[in-house]
């Protein structure tokens, strides 16, 4: 009977350790494999390797931690040809704000907003994936320098470096977007 306890424990621990955090791999997950349904996978086969190897979690930063993980499971899976590459796909409720603003009623705002949200998202699905990674991490999940660098496991000078060409592409990209009407 202990030993079911013991577990019980590990995974109470386990689900207030990561699930404040399950947002961020979800959304990192999504930008990585391009496809709502390979990034709940992706997402759920992390979490799974979280727990399984949790004991080795030394303290620190939980949501750089796992993020490191999703990203690392990604990454073993494409590299054995289990990823499928698909389109991203805007959705309002996973990438609004959630604030409500003065045109919320406005039929001819909602649209616009819509387009170019269209049009950013896009944009930042042409990035190649490394830059579109670090972009992601920092806008979208507002992880620091620091935080960036342990997950992707890079140089600190190097997430600034590819975070500073990453928005000067997105921005040649948008501009380009505007010229073709996109």
């Amino acid at each position: 009977m202990d030993k079911y306890l013991g577990d019980d424990d590990k995974t109470a621990r386990f689900e207030a350790m990561t699930m404040p955090h399950l947002d961020a791999a979800y959304n990192l997950a999504r930008w990585l494999t391009r496809n709502e349904h390979d990034a709940d996978d992706l997402v759920q086969s992390a979490y799974l390797r979280a727990f399984r190897f949790g004991d080795g979690f030394r303290g620190g930063d939980v949501r750089a931690w796992l993020l490191t993980i999703v990203r690392h499971t990604y990454y073993t899976a494409l590299r054995d040809g289990q990823a499928q590459r698909g389109d991203v796909s805007y959705d309002e409720e996973l990438h609004g704000d959630g604030e409500q603003d003065d045109d919320a009623g406005d039929p001819a705002a909602i649209a616009a907003s819509r387009d170019t949200c269209r049009t950013v998202n896009a944009a930042l699905a042409q990035l190649p994936r490394a830059f579109r990674e670090v972009l992601v991490l920092k806008e979208m999940d507002d992880l620091s320098y620091k935080q960036i660098a342990q997950v992707t496991e890079t140089p600190i000078g190097t997430v600034m470096s590819r975070l500073a060409r990453a928005r000067k592409l997105l921005l040649a990209y948008l501009k380009h977007g505007e010229q073709d009407g996109l």
